[in-house]
């Protein structure tokens, strides 16, 4: 497994790849991996032939500079799961080897999707998510990108970000990894304690529970209430719960009113932000 510091280095690399029409897939990360980041690689080398993997904790994405200090940085460890799964490349870039000295995030446009949810709790959050991203796009430029649906407000961003851009790259969402106990695996799943780690199932079983109650005919309004209720009795600080249309990422008030409609939900464990998310 080669690794690249250095953005220039890897885009050599590149040209020689493309010169012999490989494809390539490339799962961009914040570093801290996990299962759920190996089933994105995994994935990704079944469908091309070479895959780059990104590690860089991007700081125009973080609004609360504490949030950015605490984020979990494992390198080493990183590097030898990335080697284990038989990743081919790594690019673990500085920040000054994607930003200017004193470099914003580039502003959006776009429309609703970054203003609801997410975009309304972290307030130009995915300004810099999609900036990087297209930094990255632009740098490696991949055949396929993978992502994991935990964070489908940003792939919906993503795939606004390609559009807008006209990129030449396929975005593929990939589903929820979790544990056997249901908890989506996450990077800052590493700052739970052992009781909040074992708590945490919950926030998936009431998700479960509130997508049983859709099929036993119960509407958007009774099912918040329920979700609503069930966090009240949990040891989680309930921060939003949302039933939304999945391309608008607008809440909808009945489920007629969407094709393809999702929960998303934000509870906090102690200090520690959890997000989840589940298909209705």
């Amino acid at each position: 497994m080669d690794i690249f510091n250095e953005k220039e280095k890897l885009a050599q690399t590149i040209i020689e790849l493309k010169k012999q029409n490989k494809t390539i897939g490339f799962v961009p990360t914040m570093g801290a991996l996990h299962d759920g980041h190996m089933s994105l690689l995994n994935v990704s080398k079944a469908q091309n032939d070479y895959t780059i993997v990104s590690i860089f904790v991007n700081p125009t994405q973080f609004n609360n500079p504490d949030d950015l200090k605490k984020y979990p940085r494992t390198e080493e460890k990183d590097i030898e799961l990335l080697i284990k799964n038989g990743c081919d490349f790594v690019y673990m870039p500085s920040v000054s080897d994607l930003y200017e000295e004193n470099e914003k995030a580039k502003h959006y446009d776009f429309g609703t999707i970054d203003k609801v949810m997410e975009g309304s709790s972290r307030p130009g959050h995915f300004d810099g998510v999609a900036t990087v991203v297209s930094k990255l796009f632009n740098i490696v430029q991949p055949t396929k990108a993978y992502f994991g649906e935990k964070d489908f407000q940003q792939i919906r961003i993503i795939q606004e970000m390609v559009k807008q851009e006209k990129l030449d790259v396929e975005i593929v969402p990939i589903s929820i990894y979790r544990a056997v106990s249901g908890l989506a695996l996450s990077s800052r799943n590493a700052r739970l304690s052992s009781k909040q780690l074992n708590d945490a199932p919950q926030i998936y079983e009431i998700l479960s529970k509130a997508v049983a109650l859709k099929s036993e005919g119960k509407d958007v309004a009774e099912i918040k209430d329920f979700v609503e209720y069930e966090f009240a009795q949990s040891p989680f600080e309930l921060e939003y719960f949302e039933i939304t249309n999945e391309e608008t990422l607008l809440s909808i008030e009945h489920f007629e009113e969407a094709k393809n409609v999702r929960g998303f939900v934000v509870a906090y464990a102690g200090d520690i932000r959890l997000i989840d998310n589940i298909k209705f």
